[in-house]
């Protein structure tokens, strides 16, 4: 049963597979609500696996994975999508062929209490990303990296998820475009939005997160405050190289 002090998210001893490949080894871990946690490590870590892991989008899962409560481990993506966690992968998937308006509109919305959409309305999603509202007739491969990805967590924003799982967002944008999607995440916190981002600018997430996990070989091995960054930075460029 769900609680205001059930974590949004609570992860123990996750082990995760891509065929025979054992790619997670035991990975704890805890999301509160209304946080931003970060998952550090190289390439390889394990961390996307992880994010994809809670979808139910590996091969074999075992362990616990919690959502508000709920246990998830054993059930199919779109079951674990209606308890509110969207998933925004790194390839972004934007559909080519439909408008931007069109790829907004497209996934269905969870319903909240009352019966109505629990997600965000298209006039506050272009509120947020100026740049969608005036390209919305634009076709998706016609928008850049930075709208596409503006789009890709719009996208989300209007499903009603609460449970953000945001894969390398700022990668390969430009510094104005970065700067836009870190004010974006801090509104969400405001609104009272979890998010999980994995991400490889170092900069960009040291900013936003309340906490950070480092990942090396498929399990944690350091996790910190934002408070105590500063004096985890030789443990960060020992792993990471930062």
């Amino acid at each position: 049963m769900s609680t205001n002090n059930t974590p949004a998210l609570e992860i123990k001893g996750l082990q995760a597979w891509y065929g025979e490949s054992h790619i997670l080894h035991g990975v704890d871990l805890t999301v509160n609500r209304g946080e931003v946690v970060t998952l550090l490590g190289r390439n390889g870590a394990g961390r996307t696996t992880t994010l994809r892991a809670i979808m139910g989008l590996t091969g074999a899962r075992k362990g616990s994975i919690k959502v508000n409560g709920n246990e998830t481990i054993g059930l199919p993506t779109h079951k674990i999508a209606h308890y509110g966690i969207g998933y925004c992968p790194e390839e972004r998937a934007i559909f080519s062929s439909l408008s931007c308006e069109e790829n907004l509109l497209l996934p269905p919305q969870l319903k909240g209490k009352s019966g109505k959409s629990a997600g965000m309305s298209e006039a506050e999603i272009y509120d947020m990303f100026p740049n969608l509202k005036e390209r919305r007739q634009s076709q998706g491969t016609r928008l850049s990296g930075g709208e596409q990805q503006m789009l890709a967590v719009g996208r989300i924003l209007r499903t009603g998820a609460n449970l953000l799982l945001l894969d390398e967002i700022s990668e390969g944008l430009a510094p104005v475009i970065v700067q836009a999607l870190a004010r974006m995440i801090r509104m969400l916190k405001q609104k009272g939005y979890t998010v999980v981002m994995v991400e490889q600018n170092f900069r960009f997430a040291a900013t936003l997160a309340d906490r950070f996990y480092v990942m090396e070989h498929g399990s944690i091995v350091e996790r910190f405050d934002a408070g105590e960054l500063q004096a985890k930075m030789p443990v960060l460029h020992e792993l990471l190289g930062v």
